[in-house]
């Protein structure tokens, strides 16, 4: 499964903008195998803040573990939230 972060919108920013597309993405999710390949497509994402990136991506990844691919990162907002994500 891949999952296009654009559809989202391009500017992702917000703690509750990232819980809101958290939810509303649930009933995808639920249709995703435990063991299935998880793909996430920062393409066209201009600016991703680690608010909304901790609401979307520390769930999926917590639910997912290590099944869970990040392509399209080389924007500098995208590279640096998800820097800040891996101290915590």
């Amino acid at each position: 499964m891949t999952i296009e972060l654009k559809k989202f919108g391009t500017t992702l920013i917000s703690r509750p903008a990232g819980k809101e597309a958290w939810l509303a993405f649930q009933p995808i999710l639920k249709n995703v195998q435990q063991d299935e390949s998880i793909t996430v497509d920062f393409k066209d994402v201009l600016v991703l803040t680690p608010s909304w990136a901790d609401e979307f991506l520390t769930p999926l990844q917590n639910n997912f573990k290590n099944n869970i691919q990040l392509i399209n990162t080389n924007n500098p907002s995208v590279k640096a939230t998800l820097e800040i994500l891996n101290k915590t």
